[in-house]
Parts: C-alpha cells; structure tokens; sequence
C-alpha cells in the first residue's frame, strides 16, 4: 500500500524498531506540519493509508473528498480530529486503537515531572544560573500537600500514585460515574467542586475533551484557587476557556501553571501569551513523545496497516465504512 505519515516533527518513526513492520509498503514521511487542505491534498494524492500522529493534523470532510485513493486511517487513541461521518459515507475505515487497558505512562510521568518543576521552579534556577544568577527562587515542598486529580482515568490514577508516593494528600473531583469509581478504589472524594478548587496545592486535569468537558475551567474557578497553587494541564487546552489560564495567572490564581497542550499547535510563536508569564512553564505536547512509547503506540498502528491490507481490519471505529468499498 501507498503510506503516508503526517507531522513526524523530528523524523523519529524510521528510527524506531517497530518501522520494520511497514517493509513492503511504499511510505512517505513528513516532518513538518501543514493546516492548508489544498497543500495536504497534493501532499496525499494517491496514499491509501495515511498514519497520523495523535491530534496534530485536523482531517475535515473538505479534505477527505479530495484523495478518492485513500481507504485506511491508521492512529491510536481518541479521534476527535478526524470526521468520522465523511469517513464512513466515503468507505474510509478508521483504524484507532485505545489501549483501554493501560495509561500512557510517559504522560503521566510528564505530568509528575512539571509538578516537580513548577513546586521547585526548576526553569527559573536554571535559567538563573546560565544569567550567572545563584539561587533565584523558593521552592515548595510537596509532601503534606493537597494534589487534586480532577478528572478519574487511567493517567489520572498514575498521577494519583505519585502523589501519594511523595507524601501528598489526594483528593478527586470528576463527572458522577467518575467519582464513584475513585470512591469504590479509596480514594477521597471532595464534596464539591468549589471546595477541591479552593482546597488543593496542586490540580491537574485528566479528562478528555468532549462537549462536556470543553471550557470546564473558566475564570470564576481558577480565582477560587490558592495564590500558592498550581494548575497542571497534560490532558487537552480546551479544557480551559480561551484567555481563561492568563488572566488567572496574572491575577495570581492560581500562582503558577504547567501546560503541555496548547488550542492551536504546534507553537512556535514566542510571543504566545502563556510564554511570557513568569509564573507559567510551558512544554511543547511531550506528554507521550517517548521512544518507548512510541514503540508501543505504532506497534499498533502499523499492524493495523498490516491488517487491513491482509483484508482483516482490526480496532474499526466504523465498521460500516468496511460495507462502501474499503
């Protein structure tokens, strides 16, 4: 089959041992990232599976129109980027793999990481000592702390266990079916939301984003938190209200934020809002940018490739699509 791969931004996907697994398909990779549909249709003229990389590239009904090859989406995880409708209506099977059984351990210990960071305002120390600058900062310790997990999954509950790890007090806000969950697992639940705003350290959103959960943040919860505290976002931007994040932080609550995700990316504008403000520390959505990971993840997704060209598809979002044509 005709591959393509969109947005590999460091060329990292033939590296890796699990490439091998497309040997016989003719693959074309691209490392830099496009919005245009008219520069990503002359780009997938032809391709019959096109692998993408979580949510970095949108694929709207505009463009699926336009490549009447292609008969196979491969990805992991959720896939709210891609129009599913178009796919099915244009025979265009979506396989997508949502590893149910485990959490992306590498995001989970992304998120650890920028709790760390953000309590001991690593970025600042660093960057102080390359300005010739000793001890620019104070830090926080952790334990004895409150994290507040908001939002009950699977990465959520690694966070959990960390937190617990290091000494801190966990407390859980999240949907109804959510919270039962955590409760039945011993986990403390807060009696409401404006009491686990108020009351944590340390919140760090593990939800996805649906029309539920969309701008579930917003500038009225973010002034109920502690001048002293962190809001910690590896999950989904839009989870937060547009401006929401920046206002709150220069209004100072919450005191600090670590964020990974971003509305519109990749972003490579340093003048960014979020960028500049001294009490924020930004990564560029590494959560699950590991090779390990990686391995893993597209393990899957090429033997999903692999799978439909031997004309048994496997992890089918639409399986409808398979009866149009695919």
């Amino acid at each position: 089959m005709r591959v393509a791969i969109l947005d590999d931004y460091l060329g990292t996907l033939p590296t890796l041992h699990c490439f091998a697994r497309l040997d016989g398909h003719e693959v074309t990779v691209f490392t830099d990232h496009t919005d245009d549909v008219d520069e990503l249709a002359d780009r997938l003229t032809g391709v019959e599976a096109l692998v993408l990389i979580r949510e970095r590239t949108r694929i709207t009904a505009t463009l699926l129109e336009r490549l009447p090859s292609l008969r196979l989406i491969s990805q992991r995880s959720a896939y709210p980027h891609i129009d599913i409708d178009a796919c099915t209506r244009l025979g265009i099977v979506v396989s997508s793999y949502l590893h149910s059984d485990s959490p992306s351990w590498a995001t989970a210990e992304l998120t650890w990481a920028l709790v760390l960071a953000a309590a001991r305002q690593l970025p600042a120390q660093i960057s102080g000592m390359h300005g010739g600058r000793w001890q620019t900062t104070m830090g926080r310790t952790l334990r004895g702390r409150t994290l507040g997990i908001y939002g009950w999954g699977r990465i959520g509950g690694a966070v959990a266990d960390y937190g617990r790890a290091f000494g801190m007090q966990v407390v859980v806000w999240a949907r109804p079916e959510s919270l039962a969950r955590a409760a039945a697992a011993g986990w403390v639940v807060a009696p409401s939301k404006e009491a686990f705003l108020s009351g944590c350290d340390v919140v760090s959103l593990h939800m996805r984003l649906v029309t539920e959960t969309r701008n579930i943040i917003g500038p009225s919860d973010l002034a109920l938190m502690k001048p002293d505290a962190t809001l910690v976002n590896t999950s989904r931007a839009g989870l937060i209200e547009p401006g929401a994040l920046e206002e709150g932080l220069r209004a100072g609550r919450p005191g600090f934020a670590a964020v990974d995700v971003f509305e519109h990316e990749p972003v490579t504008d340093p003048s960014t809002p979020l960028l500049s403000l001294p009490g924020a520390i930004c990564t560029p959505h590494i959560g699950y940018v590991t090779r390990d990971e990686w391995e893993l993840q597209f393990t899957d997704v090429f033997d999903q490739i692999n799978a439909f060209a031997s004309g048994t598809p496997i992890n089918v979002v639409n399986p409808t699509a398979t009866r149009l044509g695919a």
